[in-house]
């Protein structure tokens, strides 16, 4: 069954995809961004192989979600993806349900963060543009199907609506629901990443060795995460819209500040529209 590690983007998703990467399927414990291809994204395209007339028809894609994952589960194995996909409805169709679905690692960060990476990672001219991008609850992601791409897993549309209706779609997942808040993670990342660890023992009954789990904390620091890029690179980095250089995926992280970046208008408003969110969690 589906783990979903889900996430707004540039929550700390891939952090996190690394950390389970190195304590599931790196056997020779070392740290290496090619491991993240064991923790796919959903949802691809090949996950609808032969179920859709019209792969970039919503409405469509809808009606086959919960089936595309249940043919993922008839290994009848247990299995995380990585998703950005709002848990909303479409129609009478859900994104997922509790019979597809093992459970939910839902990470989330102060949205007055999110914005300046968003702001850097798809390109946008302003703070103004980005603060838009968060607040729209229309935004999706991804892009129609390009025959002459050699990726046979082109990005689907991801439905992601705003920061507060996503954070509060997934908040409502039931089943085996653990949140982990990005600012933790840099704050105390020992006691953070062995939440996950427990989780992985209560939820998968997996036992991992306490070495492990030291070796996979340390390894995964954000910082060298970054040198790791900066040696090898990461396919899932992005160009610049208007250069074509390939921008760092992991890019400020921790020092990403957004009490020395960001406008008090900008700021402001916010903090006015997430504002229950944000308490909720503790960020106000």
């Amino acid at each position: 069954m589906i783990i979903w590690l889900t996430s707004y983007p540039k929550s700390g998703n891939t952090w996190v995809r690394s950390f389970l990467v190195s304590l599931l399927y790196n056997k020779k414990n070392e740290t290496n961004l090619e491991g993240l291809n064991n923790i796919p994204q959903y949802p691809l395209r090949s996950h609808f192989n032969n179920l859709l007339d019209n792969i970039d028809d919503i409405n469509e894609v809808s009606s086959k979600w919960i089936i595309s994952q249940k043919r993922i589960n008839s290994d009848k194995k247990n299995k995380f993806f990585k998703t950005h996909h709002a848990l909303c409805k479409i129609g009478k169709f859900s994104f997922t349900n509790y019979e597809t679905s093992l459970g939910a690692i839902h990470i989330v960060r102060d949205p007055r963060n999110i914005i300046n990476s968003i702001l850097y990672h798809y390109s946008k001219k302003s703070f103004l543009e980005a603060k838009e991008f968060m607040l729209d609850e229309t935004r999706a992601l991804g892009k129609k199907f390009d025959p002459n791409s050699p990726s046979v897993n082109q990005d689907m549309f991801t439905v992601l609506t705003s920061w507060k209706t996503h954070y509060l779609s997934w908040k409502n997942f039931k089943k085996n629901y653990l949140l982990i808040k990005y600012e933790n993670l840099v704050s105390e990342p020992d006691k953070e990443f062995r939440k996950i660890t427990k989780y992985l023992n209560d939820v998968m009954h997996i036992k991992i060795e306490e070495d492990k789990i030291d070796h996979a904390i340390e390894s995964n620091s954000f910082e060298n995460l970054k040198k790791i890029e900066n040696r090898d690179g990461f396919k899932e980095a992005i160009k610049d819209k208007s250069s074509g250089e390939v921008k760092s995926f992991f890019n400020l992280g921790p020092n990403n500040k957004w009490e020395k970046i960001l406008d008090s208008e900008i700021k402001d408003e916010i903090e006015k529209k997430f504002n229950v969110e944000m308490k909720e969690l503790g960020y106000l």
